[in-house]
C-alpha cells in the first residue's frame, strides 16, 4: 500500500472553527432561540460596521443565493427584464435570475482576471437590460470603475455578487457597496462561514426593509418581534415572500468567524504566496497578480492545465490528485456547458469562447486557514510529482 493511500484525505475548503464558535453554539442551544433572534441581530450590526454601512443596510438571509434572489425582487425589476451576469460562475447566480422572473444575459470573461468584462456588458445590453450582476470571481474584484459607469449611463441596477469577495476591495472601497445590492455568501467553503448563510447589503434602506421582509414569508414583523419578550407582536403578510431568514445557530458561527476575517485573509495571502512560488516553473497558468489599487479576496487558487503543455488534462489531474487523498475543485465549468441551460436558454458554449476555455482547464487547489504548513506541502508535492512525471 502506497505512502500516498495511507495520508488522511485533505478536504478541499475546510473551515476553521474556534472553541469561540463552539461555545457560541451551545450557547444558543441552551437559550432555547434557535430560528431568528439577537444573534442574528449582532451578526447584522456586526457585518454593517465592518463594511462601514449604517444596520439598516443590510439584512442576513439563510443563503447567497437567497440574497440574489431577493435583491433582484426588491429592485423592482419587471418581468422578463435583461439581467446581464458572467458565463462563469456557479449555477446559483443565473438559477436566482430565472427564479426572479428575469433573462439572464451572458458576457464574456476576460481571460486574465476571469471577471466579467465590462466591453462585453456593453455589448450584450439591449431596450430589455435593467441590470447588471458582476461577480468577483475568486475573490478578485471586478472593474467597478467602468461597471458603475455603464450603469449610470444606461440606468441599470447593479446586483454585486461576493459570495467570493467579503474582504475584497476595489480602489479602497469594499465590493458589494457599489451597487444598489451586495449579496454575500457565508457557506462552508467560504471566508467567513456559517454552514450555510448569507448577507444583503443595499444602498437603500426602504429597499433593504423590503428584502428583509421578502425573506420571511412578505411578514411585516419577524419572529423575533412577535415572540421576544417583549410581549406579542401581530403581523401582516404584506407580500408573498420566501423562507430565507437566517437562525440564530448560524450566525452565532457568524459572530466569530468575522471576528476573525482579517488573520483569516493574512493566512489565505500567505498560503497564495507560497503556492505562486512553488509552482512559478511549471508549465501551468497561475492566477494573474491582484490589479493595483485592489485588495484580492484570496478566495480560490486556480490553475490551468492546458493538456499540450502540462502533459495532462484537467480531468487526470483532478484524479490524479484524488488518488494522492487531496481534495480539488473545479470553478467552473462556464454556465453553458450545462444540460440544462442548453435546453431551457438554447446557450452554447462556443458562443462565450474565453469562459469555455478556462472553465475546461481550471481546477482548484485547497486554500484555507485550516491548511498547515505540511498540509500546503502536501498539495505543492503533490502538483509537482503529477506535472513533472508526465
Amino acid at each position: 500500500m502506497s505512502e500516498a493511500s495511507l495520508a488522511p484525505f485533505l478536504v478541499f475548503g475546510a473551515p476553521l472553527i474556534g472553541e469561540e464558535e463552539i461555545a457560541e453554539v451551545e450557547a444558543v442551544l441552551r437559550s432555547g432561540w434557535l430560528g431568528t433572534g439577537p444573534r442574528v441581530a449582532r451578526f447584522e450590526q456586526d457585518f454593517a460596521a465592518w463594511r462601514g454601512v449604517a444596520p439598516a443596510q443590510v439584512a442576513a438571509v439563510n443563503s447567497c443565493t437567497a440574497a440574489l434572489h431577493v435583491s433582484m425582487v426588491a429592485a423592482g425589476l419587471e418581468p422578463g427584464s435583461e439581467v446581464i451576469t458572467t458565463p462563469l460562475t456557479f449555477c446559483a447566480t443565473v438559477n436566482a435570475i430565472l427564479h426572479a422572473g428575469l433573462k439572464p444575459v451572458l458576457a464574456d470573461i476576460d481571460p486574465v482576471t476571469q471577471n466579467i468584462d465590462p466591453e462585453a456588458i456593453e455589448a450584450a445590453i439591449t431596450p430589455r437590460t435593467r441590470a447588471i450582476l458582476p461577480v468577483h470571481f475568486a475573490g478578485r474584484p471586478c472593474s467597478m470603475d467602468r461597471i458603475m459607469a455603464i450603469a449610470r449611463k444606461h440606468d441599470l441596477v447593479v446586483i454585486e455578487d461576493c459570495a467570493h469577495a467579503v474582504e475584497s476591495e476595489f480602489q479602497g472601497q469594499a465590493v458589494g457597496t457599489f451597487g444598489d445590492f451586495g449579496c454575500y455568501s457565508f457557506y462552508a467553503t467560504k471566508n467567513v462561514v456559517t454552514g450555510e448563510g448569507g448577507m444583503i447589503v443595499g444602498r437603500d434602506e426602504e429597499r433593504i426593509a423590503r428584502a428583509r421582509m421578502l425573506a420571511l414569508h412578505g411578514m411585516s414583523r419577524d419572529a423575533w418581534h412577535r415572540f421576544s419578550d417583549k410581549g406579542y407582536k401581530h403581523y401582516q403578510v404584506v407580500e408573498c415572500g420566501f423562507k430565507y431568514n437566517m437562525m440564530d445557530m448560524q450566525a452565532a458561527i457568524g459572530i466569530h468567524q468575522l471576528a476573525r476575517v482579517e488573520a483569516n485573509w493574512k493566512r489565505r495571502k500567505e498560503l497564495w504566496a507560497r503556492y505562486d512560488a512553488a509552482f512559478a516553473d511549471l508549465p501551468i497558468g497561475l492566477p494573474a497578480a491582484p490589479d493595483a489599487d485592489t485588495r484580492h479576496g484570496y478566495h480560490l487558487y486556480t490553475i490551468m492545465l492546458d493538456e499540450a503543455e502540462s502533459g495532462i488534462d484537467r480531468d487526470g489531474f483532478l484524479e490524479a490528485m484524488n488518488r494522492l487523498r487531496i481534495g480539488t475543485g473545479v470553478h467552473y465549468l462556464s454556465i453553458p456547458e450545462h444540460p440544462y441551460y442548453q435546453q431551457t436558454l438554447g446557450w452554447r458554449p462556443e458562443q462565450w469562447p474565453m469562459a469555455q476555455r478556462i472553465g475546461r482547464r481550471t481546477v482548484s487547489l485547497p486554500l484555507s486557514p485550516a491548511l498547515t504548513d505540511a498540509d500546503a506541502e502536501r498539495v505543492i508535492d503533490a502538483v509537482h510529482t503529477i506535472i513533472l512525471q508526465r
